[in-house]
Parts: C-alpha cells; sequence; structure tokens
C-alpha cells in the first residue's frame, strides 16, 4: 500500500504523488493509531493545497506535541517525524487532510503587529472611513490609537478587563480594537441589533468594566436603553457608574459622528463620556508604559465574540492574540494583499469577516481598509469601489446579488476589483458567474468558518477553477487539521463520506467564556472543534458542506440537504435568490418547501414550475412539496439568514402548524 502527497504546480494544477514506504508499524497508546501527512508546495500561495493521507488514523494531540513545538516544522522535518502506521490490503482512506506549514505563524501579539506595520508602512494609507469623511495612514491612525489607548488606561482600564462594543462600523471601532490589544484589554463585539434584554445578558455574561457605543443605530435608540437599564446615570460622575442590574460596568463612552450630531441629549446626562474627548484630553505619564507591557502574550484572550444566536442562546467565544492574528494574516496573504491593496469591507466589524479578516488582514499586508457605510448599502458600496479604486471586496452571496442587481450598477467603473471574500452561506453558481462578469472579481475566494475558529479554516485559491470555487469551500487553511466523522459515534469516516466536519489547530477558541460545559460538548480532550456542519472531503482535500445537523430536512427517513436542493433551482430563470427548509409533515415527518425571491414579483415561480423543473434531474424525495413566495428573507445584521424564522414563516404560511 502507498500514501499519496498532493503538490501544487506553479500553474495552480494539483498532482498526486505516490510515495511508498513512508509509514511502518510504530507503537502507540492503547487502542489508538497515529495518523499523519507529510507537506510539499511549490504553490504560487501559501493556501494552495491541503494534504490527503490514506491509509493512516488521525494523530492524537499528545503525540503531536511531543513530535514538534508550536513553530512551524519544514516538510522535511515533519516527514522525518512522521508516525509509521501498518499497511494493509483492507485499508482505505479516511476523511482527513491538514494545511501546509511552510509559512510560519506569527507568534506575537496584535499590539506588537500594529506597531511594527505602522513603522514599515507609515505614510500608506490605513483606513477610509465614508460615511465620516475620514482617512488616515498608518501613522496617523498609530498616533490615535497610542493616544486613545492611553487615555483608556487613565479612565481604569487594565489587562484583562472587558470592554464592550455596541455599535455600526465607524473609524473608532478601528482605533479601539488596536488600543485595547496594547492595553491587554478584552475587546467585547456586542451585536448592534441587540435590544435591552439581550445587552444586558451580553454585558454580565463577559462583566464588561466599560461600555463604547454610537447615540443610535437604525430603530434602535441607544440612549435610552442605556438609561432604562442604568438610570444610575443621571446621579453618578463619569467613570463611577454603580449599576444595580450589570455591577461591573464603570464607565460609558458615547462616540458621536461629527457630520451627523443629530442625538445629542446624552450630553445632559453626567454619566456619559464623550469618546472624541479621548483624543484629546491630557494622559498620565504612567500610561506611557502600557503600550509596550511585556505581561501581554500572544496566547491571551483579546477578543470576546457573540454567536450568531440564529439557533438558540448566543455564547461568548473567546479568542487569543494567537488565534486571530493568524487567521488574518493567512487569508490576507491568501488573496495576495500587498500596501497597493484596498478592500471594501461593507461587512459588520462586530462580526469575524470585518474585524479579523478585514481589519487584521489588511493590517498585516500593509493594505488599507475602507467602509463604504455605517451599515451595508449596496449603493454606497458601490460609490466607494470606484471612488477608492478597490481591490477587493467582502460580503455574503446576499451582498453581492443586492449589489449586482442594483439598477445603476452599470454607472460605476468597478474595473479596479480583482479580489474579495464570499461566506457566511454557500455560493450558488450563477451567482460566481456573475461576480466574474459584472464586478471583474476573477480572483474571488470562498471561505468557511465560523466564529469559534477565529473565523475561516478552509478556503479556495485564487487560482481555484470556478467548479471549485462554487461546489467547495477550498482547501484546509495552514497549520488547521480537519476530519469527518459520523455525528453519533464520532469514528472518522471513510473518505468522501458525508459526515460532521471536525477542525483543529492555532485557530480554535480559548473557551466559551464562564461557559465550561458548553466549551467541552464543542472542543474534545484531543482539541478538536465539532463544528455542527455536516461535510465531505474529495481526494484532493477540498471540503463541500452539505449543510448544517440542524438544518438537514429528514423525509421518511431520507436525509436531504437544503443547498444541494438550492444550487439546482437557482439555476431557473425565474429565482432571484431560494432557500430550502422542511416543514412539518404527518406521514414524512418533514416534506421540502421552496422558499423563493423571484426575479419578477408579478410572476411567481409555482410548485408545478418547480416539479416541473426538477422531474429527472433530482431524486424524487428531494423535490418539493411546497413552494412560497417571498420579498426577503429573515436575517441577521450579518446577512445570515435566519433559517428557524423562516422555517416557522413556511410553516404558518402552509397552515401546517399542529
Amino acid at each position: 500500500m502507498s500514501t499519496f502527497i498532493l503538490r501544487t504546480t506553479k500553474t495552480g494544477l494539483a498532482t498526486v504523488v505516490r510515495c511508498p514506504q513512508i509509514c511502518a508499524r510504530r507503537p502507540t497508546a492503547p487502542g489508538r493509531m497515529v495518523r499523519t501527512a507529510l507537506v510539499g508546495s511549490n504553490a504560487p500561495s501559501a493556501l494552495s493545497h491541503s494534504i490527503l493521507c490514506p491509509s493512516l488514523t488521525i494523530p492524537s494531540r499528545r503525540w503531536l506535541s511531543n513530535q514538534r513545538t508550536r513553530q512551524n516544522v519544514s516538510s522535511a522535518a515533519l516527514a522525518a517525524t512522521a508516525p509509521p502506521t501498518t499497511h494493509s490490503s483492507e485499508s482505505i482512506s479516511l476523511s482527513y487532510v491538514k494545511g501546509p506549514t511552510d509559512v510560519p505563524l506569527l507568534e506575537t501579539t496584535i499590539g506588537a503587529t500594529f506597531d511594527q506595520q505602522v513603522a514599515k508602512y507609515g505614510q500608506e494609507l490605513a483606513v477610509v472611513v465614508s460615511h465620516e469623511n475620514v482617512r488616515l495612514t498608518y501613522a496617523e491612525l498609530g498616533q490615535q490609537v497610542d493616544q486613545v489607548a492611553r487615555a483608556l488606561y487613565d479612565h481604569g482600564l487594565r489587562h484583562g478587563d472587558r470592554l464592550g462594543v455596541f455599535m455600526p462600523n465607524n473609524l473608532a471601532w478601528m482605533v479601539l480594537q488596536y488600543a485595547t490589544s496594547k492595553l491587554g484589554v478584552i475587546l467585547t463585539t456586542i451585536n448592534p441589533g441587540y435590544r435591552l434584554q439581550e445587552l444586558e445578558h451580553a454585558l454580565n455574561l463577559v462583566e464588561c468594566k466599560a461600555l463604547v457605543l454610537t447615540p443610535t443605530f437604525l430603530t434602535s435608540n441607544y440612549i435610552s436603553m442605556t438609561q432604562e437599564l442604568f438610570p444610575e446615570l443621571r446621579n453618578c460622575e463619569p467613570g463611577d457608574l454603580q449599576s444595580a442590574r450589570v455591577p461591573s460596568l464603570k464607565s460609558i463612552f458615547v462616540v458621536e459622528n461629527p457630520l451627523d450630531p443629530s442625538t445629542t441629549e446624552w450630553r445632559s446626562v453626567p454619566g456619559y463620556i464623550d469618546y472624541h474627548s479621548l483624543l484629546s484630553t491630557p494622559v498620565s505619564a504612567d500610561s506611557a508604559s502600557t503600550l509596550s507591557n511585556p505581561a501581554i502574550q500572544p496566547s491571551d484572550v483579546i477578543n470576546i465574540q457573540f454567536t450568531s444566536g440564529t439557533t438558540g442562546s448566543p455564547k461568548a467565544a473567546a479568542l487569543t492574540h494567537r488565534n486571530i492574528l493568524n487567521n488574518g494574516y493567512l487569508v490576507g496573504k491568501g488573496l495576495g494583499y500587498t500596501p497597493q491593496d484596498r478592500l471594501c469591507c461593507p461587512v459588520p466589524l462586530y462580526h469575524c469577516v470585518g474585524l479579523v479578516l478585514g481589519n487584521l488582514g489588511c493590517m498585516t499586508h500593509g493594505a488599507a481598509v475602507v467602509f463604504p457605510s455605517m451599515v451595508f448599502n449596496a449603493e454606497e458600496t458601490l460609490k466607494a469601489i470606484e471612488k477608492e479604486k478597490c481591490t477587493s471586496l467582502y460580503g455574503v452571496p446576499t451582498m453581492f446579488i443586492d449589489e449586482m442587481a442594483h439598477p445603476d450598477i452599470v454607472k460605476y467603473d468597478l474595473s479596479s476589483l480583482r479580489t474579495g471574500i464570499m461566506a457566511g452561506s454557500p455560493c450558488p453558481i450563477e451567482v460566481m458567474k456573475e461576480a466574474l462578469v459584472k464586478l471583474h472579481m476573477n480572483e474571488v475566494l470562498i471561505a468557511y468558518g465560523m466564529t469559534e475558529t477565529s473565523p475561516v479554516s478552509f478556503i479556495t485559491n485564487r487560482v481555484d477553477s470556478l467548479e471549485k470555487r462554487v461546489a467547495t469551500v477550498g482547501q484546509a487553511l495552514p497549520h488547521v487539521e480537519a476530519k469527518v466523522v459520523h455525528p453519533e459515534t464520532r469514528e472518522i469516516l471513510t473518505l468522501g463520506q458525508e459526515g460532521e466536519l471536525c477542525t483543529r489547530g492555532f485557530g480554535v477558541m480559548a473557551q466559551y467564556w464562564n461557559d465550561p460545559e458548553s466549551t467541552s460538548k464543542s472542543i474534545d480532550q484531543d482539541g478538536w472543534m465539532y463544528t455542527g456542519d455536516l461535510a465531505a472531503f474529495d481526494q484532493e482535500g477540498y471540503c463541500r458542506i452539505v449543510g448544517r445537523t440542524k438544518d438537514m430536512i429528514i423525509r421518511g427517513g431520507e436525509n436531504i440537504s437544503p443547498v444541494e436542493i438550492e444550487n439546482f433551482l437557482f439555476k431557473h430563470p425565474k429565482v432571484e435568490n431560494i432557500l430550502v427548509v422542511g416543514v412539518p409533515d404527518k406521514k414524512f415527518g418533514e416534506q421540502v418547501c421552496a422558499c423563493v425571491i423571484p426575479t419578477n414579483a408579478q410572476d411567481p415561480f409555482t410548485v408545478e414550475e418547480i416539479r416541473d423543473f426538477c422531474q429527472g434531474k433530482l431524486a424524487h424525495f428531494k423535490i418539493p412539496k411546497y413552494a412560497i413566495t417571498m420579498e426577503t428573507f429573515p436575517k441577521t445584521v450579518t446577512g445570515k439568514i435566519k433559517r428557524n424564522d423562516l422555517r416557522d414563516i413556511a410553516t404558518e404560511q402552509l397552515g401546517l402548524r399542529s
């Protein structure tokens, strides 16, 4: 039996190399075999391939830690330490892959890396905030970051304290991200769509010491909300809040948009602090030493992000410097970022895509970030791309659909675009094809991940075929291991079988904050993160996401993937967007329902047309029994579809609620 190594040629094409006899028998812990993979690449980027070895079993975390340090190892070194295993004629390929390790991880902190980039790229553009009319170079941004860090220190913020950010995209967001990283203060990102009860829960769960917010966001009035939650603000000194409902909270800073100071009632409440005063307030001599605190380590938690909460109560994922700095760096490297690149980032900063892939992905390569609007707006995004000559664009597929469907898109020169990321949900092939033509994004990548993995664990390559970029989520990110297991037994599956995707590596979060029970359910003793997503690997190590374990439709014992049906129906010219959910059925348990946004509201896509379109092309049990027409889908602020809400809407409209 031979072992195979995937290598990528200079043209980006994967080849399979037969490597006989690199493994032999070796004793292991009782009842456990070990599995490893060799790494080799002459690919055009570090994200071009992952390794898949048949006939081996998975290495234990203890074995790996004994064989190599957390620093990267070369291909030769890894080959030299590979644990041999018995080969037999009955051996079969298993679903296990590992990303390349030839690019070293950054074993430093976010604050230290930011200082290095400011020194290196001081006169290069760092950030543009269109709706605030702001443009800053790295040197100018660095000055603001240091001033705010020292001012926060003088307001009592210390290493390990938590500071909550409750606002849409603005310059203060980015400044606070780097200022807190230099202090070792844990930046806690709070969904700006939260209501009072959700805000109270989030603040108490992580015991925030300070909160930064804007006066309003869309229909929410944060000043009214916080005065209801903290009536003590009316009678306290700034920075000395004594709250009965959130005892840990001491300071609330308000970020007012200088171009729109329409909400000023907060200024008459003594407990609030003007964020902009931090930029001009004299700082103490003691605060200078905080900007290079040697106590801050790469393994320290520096960011807490709440899970989206589309199912169940949101949990607080605790992420370290090492987690998110390296994720941003490696994804930026895969995108080919340089100081000449400008990213148009309409996604929210409270989410990992904006905070990590946006800010950190650009900062680690000296590129610039452009925020086109406070909240996603298709036209403002198109304007910013043209004005700033952006080379990259991020978004979930629904954002790209809105941008490309904008009636004035032909008026904008978008030819500067070359790359970007689609993430958050599967990308239909027709959307990808349209992006290549209308948005000129020939190098657009598909990324897969989750908040708990910082976020990306799989990503396509800039030279991947169109088919690979829509049918898969790419290959494992460098230094990331992944396997597919049976959802119930957790036994690793044969290559190509569908099961639950698990990942392991630098990106896996430290913990769910103050929730050891949930942490232990999601991360096993060997460090594997159980994603809850159904996936399968192919022979080249590409990962195909089938759906969520909870999204799977079970009709009469048949497991049905909604994504498969969605991708097929998206080809029909009457479909602008489509999602498939399971609805209750007395006989089969569940039936398939297609929720359709038609290209023409006056000409809906009927269930009869759907059945005709599917006949002979999909298995009979996958063909939707029901179809409903919708104007829009329920979404989170980040654009993620709330499938549970959609399922409830469909059930209600069809009169199937028992």
